[in-house]
């Protein structure tokens, strides 16, 4: 038998709240049997920018369960069972950035993001992060914070983790709905 004392589990083995179509509990199931069952679940995306407003951009190591070595532009991953969004949104932040004490991620949104072999509610948050980040290396192959302009130019070359570039658009789509109409355009 394999000494386990103050190890974590394997990332399949992380027991995850199964939920019904208005995101409602109805089970639990390990990380793993969620991913092959294509078992609704919960996801955090938490777009992280530095105090000059770049974003913080990285690509996932190859041994990934879910979009191995793509690239991502946002952190984040599954909330665990039991845990609120928020609480996931904050753990999964500060484990890869690999930070302690920042900000509560503010809620942006909600959504079903949903794909042949996927299907999570994702709750989108935006955080600022002033520490100095340090990845972990099991997640993160390479990092670097973005502007958004240049950001955008990059995003056509690369091979981009599908639900963050959702969770990316549609931060993009919420910000530009809460800009004030300037009535000498129209």
């Amino acid at each position: 038998m394999a000494d386990t004392i103050g190890r974590q589990p394997a990332p399949e083995d992380e027991l995850l709240d199964i939920v019904d179509a208005d995101d409602r509990v109805t089970g639990r199931a390990p990380r793993g049997e969620a991913t092959a069952r294509r078992l609704r679940h919960r996801c955090t995306a938490i777009r992280v920018r530095d105090p000059q407003g770049r974003i913080f951009v990285h690509r996932r190591t190859p041994g990934k369960l879910v979009f191995p070595s793509m690239y991502d532009v946002v952190v984040g991953g599954v909330v665990g069972a039991g845990e609120s969004y928020d609480e996931g949104a904050l753990r999964e932040a500060e484990e890869e950035l690999g930070v302690t004490g920042l900000p509560q991620p503010e809620h942006r949104f909600t959504f079903l993001y949903e794909s042949p072999l996927h299907q999570w509610f994702m709750g989108v948050y935006e955080v600022e992060c002033s520490l100095p980040v340090r990845p972990q290396p099991e997640e993160v192959d390479w990092w670097d914070f973005v502007a958004e302009d240049e950001l955008e130019r990059l995003l056509p070359g690369w091979d981009v983790v599908p639900d963050g570039l959702e969770s990316h658009r549609r931060l993009q789509a919420w910000r530009a709905s809460r800009q004030p109409t300037d009535p000498a355009s129209g």
